[in-house]
């Protein structure tokens, strides 16, 4: 399994945003393992989960869980991602959505169902709907919460004196902050439904209505930059990420072959060792990056123990793990967790 990368505009927003409702800008990027230079360039990609530990982090110090919410509803797209500046030059409503599914990956990398795009406009005798079709864990709720205030940021301030939302559907329960929710979404909101949905004014969807004439040609030059730049990142497969989809699923056994991975990828030992030292890593520091990256993850869901954990990674006893871990991050997996709650 390759990492989940995404834009680093997003995160570098977001810690500006938190920096400026009381976090503390040095402590956030430790805590999610995140640099200054990695945030320099909004174009930049970065783990997703090392945005989800800023994420925990920004809200553990600021006490507001509806942080990222708030962030959603008071940033432009178009100041962190160049598929922002595609959506504010389509044509239509239909035609911007198109225009996410198509360069979905320019923002993140995000997990779908087989054959199934982001997002659908379904028109019912119910009325009209956006559909998010993103599957996200219970405990990643906050992925679906604000992929529909991205929406409606971004008409309340195009079109503000125009109606697009109308009501909300979601799959997850309600969160801590629901109390916040009539004044921050201002329409009905289900929770527990068994799709996340966002109900629209049906006239976004007819031929009557289409968006500032004349952007043609801004809508080509960013296209054309977006499809630069999303040609470039299907290139970037990576031998270290063709090893991690060959190790992780036997992560747990601890002891990894390079002979028995080169054999698998077909390729001599050689050939691997050549292409590893091309991208200026060993065979060592994938295996420990990919134990790293797992523990985040596993610690990040709450689901499990470090005991656990320790047995997923391969790890002989749990004080081996915790060692590791301290080494990774300079924390023990308890006072990590309880910096990013």
């Amino acid at each position: 399994m390759a990492e989940q990368t995404m834009a680093a505009g997003f995160a570098a927003s977001f810690a500006e945003y938190a920096c400026d409702k009381g976090a503390n800008r040095d402590a956030l990027l430790s805590t999610s393992g995140l640099t200054e230079d990695e945030l320099s360039d909004q174009d930049n990609r970065i783990p997703v989960i090392a945005y989800q530990a800023l994420i925990r982090a920004a809200i553990e110090q600021t006490g507001d869980t509806a942080l990222l919410l708030r962030h959603t509803l008071d940033s432009q797209l178009e100041t962190m991602s160049v598929v922002g500046q595609i959506v504010h030059t389509s044509a239509s409503l239909r035609h911007s959505i198109e225009q996410l599914n198509r360069y979905l990956h320019l923002m993140g990398d995000v997990e779908l169902p087989t054959g199934v795009e982001r997002f659908e406009l379904l028109n019912s005798d119910d009325g009209l709907w956006l559909i998010d079709h993103l599957v996200s864990p219970p405990d990643q709720s906050f992925w679906a919460e604000v992929s529909f205030a991205r929406f409606i940021s971004e008409f309340r301030r195009s079109f503000p004196d125009a109606t697009f939302e109308l009501a909300m559907e979601v799959t997850y329960a309600p969160p801590p902050h629901v109390d916040q929710y009539p004044e921050l979404f201002r329409v009905p909101v289900q929770f527990n439904a068994s799709s996340n949905a966002l109900q629209i004014d049906p006239v976004w969807d007819t031929p009557e209505t289409q968006f500032e004439p004349g952007n043609a040609y801004a809508f080509d030059v960013f296209t054309r930059h977006a499809d630069s730049m999303l040609a470039k990142l299907q290139a970037e497969k990576t031998i270290q990420s063709e090893i991690e989809a060959q190790i992780l699923p036997n992560l747990h056994e601890g002891t990894v072959s390079m002979d028995k991975v080169a054999k698998d990828l077909a390729m001599s030992r050689q050939t691997l060792y050549r292409r590893l030292k091309d991208e200026g890593i060993t065979f060592a520091e994938v295996h420990d990056g990919l134990r790293k990256r797992m523990a985040m993850e596993y610690l990040g869901g709450d689901k499990v123990t470090v005991n656990e954990i320790a047995y997923l990674l391969g790890f002989s006893e749990s004080s081996s793990f915790v060692r590791a871990f301290k080494r990774w991050t300079g924390l023990s997996p308890t006072a990590y967790l309880s910096q990013t709650g």
